[in-house]
């Protein structure tokens, strides 16, 4: 899940990469979609988890709660993450728009200043998707290990001298 969030940051275009470009925005939109369907899987994940953990409490794990947690946790900065997405769409639409204004020193000083507040905006959308990854990946890495238990070999002259004729 960590790997997905941290995909989704990958793909949005770095600062350079930030000009009133249709291309921009249907990468908005993709990784809006991604990102929302992410968001939707942790919370219904931990719901599932909350949900099985009231029916069955004698089934309650230390781990099964830490996972739980961690991924309520990761959906406030993917959240987070989503809604500066959103405002990152609104000023894509406000440079597409500037495109259109006339030309001149007024155009270029907000021109300059919607650039940044966008670039601004992915950034902001790195840093709360790198620490939803990361509140998963300390969970993970966290998590105690799986008990096993010994397995029990019969033994081999006892074994050998069994009939299972009658």
């Amino acid at each position: 899940m960590a790997d997905r969030l941290d995909t989704v940051a990958d793909h949005l275009p770095l600062p350079d990469q930030i000009g009133p470009d249709p291309a921009l925005s249907e990468i908005l939109d993709d990784e809006i979609r991604h990102l929302a369907s992410l968001l939707g899987y942790l919370a219904g994940e931990h719901a599932f988890r909350h949900r099985a953990a009231i029916r069955y409490p004698n089934r309650v794990t230390t781990a099964g709660r830490r996972t739980a947690l961690a991924l309520a946790s990761a959906a406030a900065p993917a959240g987070a993450a989503l809604a500066a997405l959103g405002a990152a769409v609104h000023h894509l639409g406000h440079l597409a728009d500037l495109t259109h204004q006339p030309r001149g020193p007024a155009r270029d000083r907000a021109t300059i200043a919607v650039q940044q507040a966008l670039a601004d905006r992915m950034g902001d959308v790195r840093t709360h998707l790198a620490r939803a990854a990361k509140e998963l990946r300390t969970t993970a890495d966290t998590r105690t290990t799986p008990h096993t238990f010994p397995v029990r070999t019969p033994p081999a002259a006892a074994s050998a001298s069994t009939s299972r004729t009658r």
